[in-house]
């Protein structure tokens, strides 16, 4: 019988925004939202043993997009590469 974990904490020293002109927290509330929504439908493997020290091969976004936007795009990211999909330097 499979364990399942009843928290999942995911850690982001820094985020560095550089060509966009938005509200950092506005992002960071906006990521941290979209992140939980999509660990909670989706999950990420619970055996993964891993520290994402970098995220690379981000699509490129657009400089005009809004706080909420840019944070759920980025946390979309973060979760293909959680979820062992995306590029992610371990």
């Amino acid at each position: 019988m499979g364990v399942t974990p009843r928290e999942i904490r995911v850690e982001i020293g820094e985020l560095a925004l550089e060509g966009f002109r938005v509200d950092p927290d506005r992002v960071s509330a906006a990521f941290a939202e979209e992140l939980t929504r999509l660990i909670e439908r989706h999950g990420v493997p619970a055996d993964a043993s891993w520290t994402a020290e970098a995220l690379t091969g981000l699509p490129p976004l657009p400089a005009g997009l809004s706080a909420r936007r840019l944070g759920q795009e980025l946390a979309r990211a973060v979760h293909e590469g959680l979820s062992g999909h995306g590029e992610v330097s371990r």
